[in-house]
């Protein structure tokens, strides 16, 4: 088993910048995918950005692209995601998701995760 826990969430003024952070702990996750979705209220949960390993080719939605990074540390099993230049479209709460084996047309689905954490609140006032 898996546990994820998501932090580093709040508030930033648009056009501002906040990192979330993905703390796995269980099993190491190193040859897991790792993910990052948003739910904001009333709507679906959305596909942000993955990775499949550590340097591998990252992935991410248009709405973030260029403007959102995610990286991860195997060693300390972690996952982040730097986001800049942010907008009010960009609160939502934020899920770090993991799962093992996934190939990439499975990245943007959430229902391809096995794991997820408990989510992280991110405001951004305009």
């Amino acid at each position: 088993q898996v546990q994820l826990v998501e932090s580093g969430g709040g508030l930033a003024q648009a056009g501002g910048s906040l990192r979330v952070s993905c703390l796995a702990s269980g099993r190491s996750v190193r040859n897991y995918a790792m993910g990052w979705f948003r739910q904001a209220p009333g709507k679906e949960r959305d596909f942000v950005a993955a990775t499949r390993w550590s340097g591998g080719t990252t992935y991410y939605s248009d709405s973030v692209k260029g403007r959102f990074t995610i990286s991860r540390d195997d060693s300390r099993n972690t996952a982040h995601l730097e986001m800049n230049n942010l907008k009010p479209d960009d609160a939502a709460v934020y899920y770090c998701e993991g799962g093992f084996g996934l190939r990439l047309d499975m990245l943007e689905s959430k229902e391809a995760y096995r794991y997820w954490g408990q989510g992280t609140q991110v405001t951004v006032s305009s």
